[in-house]
């Protein structure tokens, strides 16, 4: 069984539920001091990785390194360009159609997935599409 939460990360999960969207940690401690919370950032931090080991927040990494937190009832997944970075949500959560409990190890215990498919957004995959194929030249002894 998982310790209690003390009373700030109970406060901080609450205040992340109450938020649109994912944020990251600094988004996340900015609010926080907007709305008059004084909470350092190592300690949202702390308390985010707290909430993660508990299972009650989840974490996803952007390919700049960004981690964006949110909490587990919003199971949400993305899909994101490598070119332009942009992301957008999956209408449906593919994995919770599939049974992995047969293929854990045992004694695992999951907590949360993610799920991110990387590749081009159409904007950004067009124009690579638009450039000529280049045609082989022959060398100059005349053989391709």
């Amino acid at each position: 069984m998982a310790p209690a939460l003390t009373a700030r990360q109970s406060a901080l999960l609450e205040f992340l539920r109450s938020c649109d969207g994912e944020l990251s940690g600094q988004a996340l401690h900015g609010r926080l001091r907007e709305a008059g919370v004084t909470i350092g950032l190592a300690t949202v931090y702390r308390h985010l990785r707290t909430l993660q080991q508990q299972g009650l927040i989840r974490c996803r990494h952007l390919p700049n390194g960004e981690a964006l937190y949110a909490p587990l009832e919003r199971d949400v997944h993305h899909l994101t360009c490598l070119e332009c970075g942009r992301s957008s949500e999956l209408p449906l959560c593919p994995v919770g159609s599939v049974s992995v409990g047969e293929h854990l190890p045992a004694g695992f215990q999951p907590l949360f997935h993610t799920l991110e498919i990387y590749g081009l957004c159409a904007g950004c995959a067009a124009p690579a599409a638009a450039l000529p194929t280049r045609e082989p030249t022959p060398d100059r002894d005349g053989a391709e």
